[in-house]
């Protein structure tokens, strides 16, 4: 069996090196002739599957190790027998660590705020339940739910009328509730001064042209982007009106990788009748600093300092601008730059890996697990 994957994907030869000749490649440049030979195709994100990349190739199994399906034609594969899967949820907790990570290099303490979460599935889902276990007010846009499901299930309006605005929709541009361009000009005016939007779900939900636009009149609101419209050539002068910016990678923790990854492992084995024999609790490596010291004070301040010694948002926005200094000097391509930031992303690992110790309230201890930590 010939299996081709992404090069990126972490823990490849790990997991599926007993059930095949595998074929590392760039993600993104990947191509028809790449797949002459071959029987399963592992993807992320970056690569479109679709009949121009499968057709006339004996690929039988395409697995994406990511949690949106947008890049995958997946009308294609049922008309042709190809099974296909996903990874759904395997990156929800690296992309609500990202939204805190936000937020507390903000300032913006969500407690007590009112936040709106547009897109309620795996990702904005976990975020509400996280929240809420904090005391957090929330309110959620989510058509494709009922107010059995999310008690605060309210219209895009009431929503956007947040402190905090979180969208964590896939992109979809057919069906009854299509999310391409969800917020437009309109929309964006209904945010409140001095309110938070955040987007870490995909960039086309938001018309990048009209924040832009929004933006550039003096508009009072706070944009964190990790998506864009479009990438990886994405709209510099939008990026510098950001308070962040990052190269897609919200959802990059090594551990949603490896998590994605031995999801699609073990959806390859059921394809193919053989039982699992991996245990990624065994492939994962331990954190080499597991320990972090609890500073004491207000829970608010404490966060704020403990949160970049896990993961400091900083440096992903600090690289992404440097890269667009260079480009716009002729120096870099920004487009190739982006790619490469996201292929040779550090290591970052989740909170959960982490241990908090130190003398803190029970409101601390509850922020603290709600967060992700280990406490005592």
């Amino acid at each position: 069996m010939r299996i081709v994957a992404d090069e990126n994907i972490p823990l490849v030869n790990e997991c599926f090196g007993d059930l095949g000749e595998i074929i590392r490649l760039p993600g993104r440049n990947m191509t028809n002739e790449d797949l002459q030979g071959a029987d399963a195709l592992l993807v992320r994100s970056v690569t479109q599957v679709n009949a121009e990349l499968l057709q006339g190739t004996p690929v039988r199994f395409v697995g994406t190790c990511t949690i949106g399906i947008d890049h995958l034609d997946t009308a294609y594969f049922d008309n042709q027998g190809i099974t296909w899967v996903s990874a759904p949820g395997s990156n929800a907790n690296s992309v609500v660590e990202y939204v805190y990570a936000a937020l507390a290099h903000l300032n913006v303490d969500w407690k007590g705020k009112r936040v709106g979460i547009i897109g309620c599935g795996n990702v904005g889902g976990r975020l509400y339940r996280r929240l809420k276990a904090q005391g957090v007010e929330c309110r959620v846009y989510d058509p494709f739910l009922s107010t059995e499901q999310i008690p605060e299930l309210t219209s895009l309006t009431d929503v956007l009328g947040s402190d905090i605005v979180c969208m964590h929709t896939p992109l979809t541009r057919s069906g009854p509730h299509p999310s391409v361009h969800l917020l437009g000009a309109e929309q964006l005016k209904q945010l409140k001064p001095g309110a938070v939007l955040l987007n870490a779900g995909r960039g086309p939900v938001i018309d990048n042209q009209a924040l832009l636009n929004h933006l550039e009149s003096g508009a009072d609101l706070k944009v964190v982007l990790d998506v864009w419209e479009p990438e990886p050539d994405i709209s510099r002068p939008l990026l510098e009106k950001v308070a962040l910016g990052s190269p897609h990678i919200a959802g990059y923790s090594y551990d949603g990788k490896m998590q994605g990854t031995f999801m699609i492992y073990e959806a390859l084995c059921r394809h193919l009748g053989r039982t699992p024999e991996k245990d990624l609790s065994a492939l994962r490596p331990s954190v080499a600093d597991p320990q972090r010291h609890w500073a004491g004070g207000e829970p608010w301040p404490a966060i704020q300092r403990l949160v970049p010694q896990v993961y400091d948002i900083t440096e992903d926005d600090r690289q992404l601008r440097e890269l667009a200094e260079r480009a716009d000097r002729g120096e870099a391509d920004f487009a190739k730059g982006f790619d490469r930031l996201r292929k040779e992303y550090p290591k970052r690992r989740e909170f959960g890996n982490y241990r908090v110790t130190g003398d803190y309230s029970e409101e601390a201890r509850v922020r603290l697990e709600a967060l992700g930590f280990r406490v005592k």
